[in-house]
């Protein structure tokens, strides 16, 4: 018997990555085979925020963001910002993102980080679209610039998401009052992540978002390999394990979570 037919949305990938170069074709008809209709490929500079575009203006199903990672935020300036406006711009582009914090690599200097991470926050709010958040080794400091930004701009739709979510359930649970989804990718699958299944199962399931981080963070029967957007289902079959209903369901509601989220 063939599995059940059933819907999902990758929130974020990266599409234009060179793992993939060549093979965007077979990875997205891979990906509507095990049900997966819509993803958004993710920019991290300005370089691989023009490929985004490019990528889903060209490809079905396929929506872009814009932003400017930490690990490139030495490389913030007026003239990134334009740039970033004018990518924008395009009918194609759903978010601001990933922007952020990282103070585990820290390859740009923190107060790099901290400034293009309140710039595209500011521009994010011009521009009337939702960001995708990375925080990693920094969720307090992360918590303390998204908590005012948060608190100003509320809207009728979530605020934006915390992408590959790493942290417990009572912040999980603070980010979504103030409005922002959380998303779970492969780690939520791994053996020693028991404070991110604890987050998944505490969440309202209106809060809760999937995605790949593709060519990154396979899941654990996939470790090892590259990742692609097909392999989301298994962390929504893992969620919904945790919650004890069925796939189906959590596919449901993770997909609307996404439409309201991006507004397609």
């Amino acid at each position: 018997m063939s599995e059940p037919a059933i819907q999902l949305f990758d929130t974020h990938a990266h599409l234009h990555d060179p793992a993939l170069l060549g093979e965007i074709d077979a990875v997205m008809q891979r990906a509507r085979d095990a049900g997966v209709e819509r993803c958004v490929t993710v920019g991290t500079d300005l370089e691989t925020s023009r490929a985004a575009v490019r990528l889903a203006e060209a490809q079905q199903g396929v929506y872009a963001a814009v932003g400017i990672h930490p690990h490139d935020a030495k490389d913030w300036s007026a003239k990134t910002a334009r740039e970033l406006r004018a990518l924008a711009a395009s009918d194609s582009v759903v978010a601001i993102g990933e922007i952020g914090l990282d103070f585990y690599r820290n390859l740009s200097p923190r107060e790099a980080q901290f400034r293009a991470f309140r710039e595209q926050l500011e521009l994010a709010e011009e521009l009337n679209l939702p960001v995708i958040i990375h925080s990693r080794n920094a969720h307090d400091e992360t918590w303390d610039v998204l908590a005012p930004w948060g608190a100003s701009c509320r809207r009728g739709a979530p605020v934006g998401v915390l992408h590959c979510f790493s942290g417990h359930d009572t912040l999980a649970l603070a980010y979504a009052e103030m409005g922002f989804l959380i998303s779970f990718a492969g780690p939520v699958t791994y053996p020693k992540n028991e404070e991110l299944r604890e987050a998944a199962q505490a969440l309202r399931a209106e809060a809760i978002v999937v995605e790949t981080d593709c060519p990154y963070l396979s899941p654990q029967g996939r470790r090892g390999q590259r990742n692609e957007p097909a392999y989301v289902r298994e962390a929504a079959e893992r969620i919904a394990e945790l919650r004890g209903v069925s796939v189906e369901e959590i596919a449901t509601q993770t997909t609307a979570n996404a439409e309201l989220l991006f507004r397609v």
